[in-house]
């Protein structure tokens, strides 16, 4: 069966090149007789833009849903993307439509049992590191809770503001109107009618 392949190339500046990049992965698809179908070239883009500021990657992951290719190429990681979250979401993105990544710097072959399993463990380690910053963020919470911060956005309630918004709602303002003049959302008015 042939492999289809497709190199993804980007450079950060219009200076730089992806000559080097496109000659090095086409001597690769050569060794394994994979047939390049598509090359996407991003010029000076920096890899930490997201896919909407990207029109190349974006134009591959959308021949990536319609089935293209079976393998992308890239010269290394950092032309996908710098972000850990940006990499590993591609990465998932291509792996749900069963695509393959040759990633050349990196040694990484998803077409093998080891390329495989080096995939997982990024993964893996992406997860973890999620994991992480979310407990970290929940500590960060319960830190400030118990030296007494208020958390959230700060509110003009105050018991002049509860009063006007009871005195308003039995004259038969709408909780709309009460929320436009009192400066507070309709959650808020309908809080304090229950609580009055």
């Amino acid at each position: 069966m042939t492999i289809r392949a497709c190199i993804y190339a980007r450079v950060s500046t219009t200076s730089q090149s992806v000559e080097r990049q496109i000659r090095e992965l086409e001597d690769v698809a050569a060794k394994n007789d994979w047939v390049i179908v598509d090359t996407y070239i991003d010029n000076g883009i920096s890899g930490s833009k997201g896919r909407d500021k990207r029109p190349e990657l974006d134009r591959m992951m959308k021949d990536a849903i319609k089935r293209k290719f079976d393998v992308v190429m890239i010269s290394s990681i950092d032309r996908l993307g710098r972000s850990l979250q940006h990499l590993i979401e591609i990465m998932n993105d291509l792996q749900s439509k069963t695509i393959d990544l040759f990633m050349l710097k990196q040694a990484i072959d998803t077409t093998t049992p080891t390329g495989k399993l080096m995939f997982s463990v990024i993964g893996a380690m992406a997860e973890f590191e999620k994991s992480l910053i979310r407990e970290r963020v929940l500590s960060g919470l319960e830190n400030a809770k118990a030296k007494g911060k208020v958390l959230g956005r700060k509110t003009n309630l105050n018991a002049s503001t509860e009063r006007q918004i009871v005195s308003m709602r039995e004259s038969g303002a709408t909780i709309r109107k009460i929320a436009a003049e009192c400066s507070v959302g309709t959650q808020t008015v309908y809080k304090v009618l229950r609580a009055a």
